[in-house]
C-alpha cells in the first residue's frame, strides 16, 4: 500500500483492514494520535486525509491507498511549530493534552480549508473532539489566534 504521510511517500506491506490509527502506533512508532473510545466518537486520534479531519481508529488502510495523511508529527516541529502550535501554547489551550493532537489536527484542516474561520465554525469544525479537561474556550482562542 501506496500512500503519502507527514510529506513523504511511504509504501507498507499491511493488512487493508488494519485502522490508520493502529498502523500509525504501532507499525510506523508516531504516538501522537491516541486511542480515545476507538468508535470515531471522540476525535483523539483524529488526523488529516487529503484535506479533511478524520478519525484514524475506524479509517481502514485501503482508504488511505494514493492519499496524503498528516499526523501531528508533520503537522510542525519543536524549532519551527505550526502556528496552531504556539497559539495552543500561548493560550494554555491544553490541560492533560490527551484529547489536543485531535483539536490541532481537526483545526488545522479547518485553516486549510479557510484561513479566517467565523467563531461558529471554529466550535462547529471541534464539536467532534471531546475534552473532559474544559479547555474548550482556550482551544477557540487558539485557534482564532493562529488565523491573526
Amino acid at each position: 500500500m501506496q500512500f503519502t504521510l507527514n510529506g513523504q511517500a511511504t509504501s507498507l506491506e499491511v493488512d487493508p483492514d488494519r485502522t490508520l490509527l493502529d498502523v500509525l502506533r504501532n507499525t510506523l512508532g508516531l504516538k501522537a494520535s491516541r486511542l480515545g473510545c476507538g468508535l470515531g466518537q471522540c476525535g483523539a486520534c483524529t488526523v488529516i486525509l487529503g484535506d479533511h479531519a478524520v478519525t484514524s481508529c475506524d479509517t481502514p488502510m485501503w482508504s488511505v491507498a494514493g492519499k496524503s495523511v498528516t499526523t501531528l508529527e508533520g503537522l510542525g516541529t519543536r524549532d519551527a511549530p505550526h502556528p496552531l502550535q504556539a497559539a495552543f501554547i500561548e493560550e494554555q489551550a491544553l490541560q492533560c493534552g490527551y484529547c489536543t493532537s485531535g483539536m490541532l489536527m481537526r483545526a488545522a484542516a479547518l485553516l486549510q480549508r479557510d484561513p479566517q474561520p467565523a467563531e461558529s465554525d471554529i466550535k462547529a469544525a471541534l464539536e467532534g473532539n471531546l475534552c473532559r479537561c474544559g479547555v474548550q474556550n482556550r482551544v477557540v482562542r487558539a485557534v482564532q489566534k493562529a488565523c491573526a
